[in-house]
């Protein structure tokens, strides 16, 4: 069975750097990966601040959030 990994984003450059050098490095075998740009997809940021992001771009893997370097403000986003 596959690990569902989340990683979300808004559009700025470390964010995209981030999904080209992290997201696409996971075992597809292994993770089912959802990637979720949260300035295109507005209704995901409460989803995402829920489950504990404060910043992006963020991984979320098993529930765990991972913030990978620092694009932007959960709170910037909305």
């Amino acid at each position: 069975m596959k690990t569902k990994a989340t990683f979300y984003h808004a559009g700025c450059p470390v964010c995209v750097e981030a999904e080209h050098s992290l997201v696409h490095a996971l075992d597809s075998q292994q993770y089912d990966v959802e990637i979720v740009h949260l300035g295109e997809d507005k209704v995901k940021i409460f989803e995402a601040k829920t489950q504990g992001v404060k910043s992006v771009p963020a991984l979320s893997l098993n529930g765990t959030i991972f913030h990978i370097n620092f694009g932007a403000a959960i709170d910037a986003v909305e």
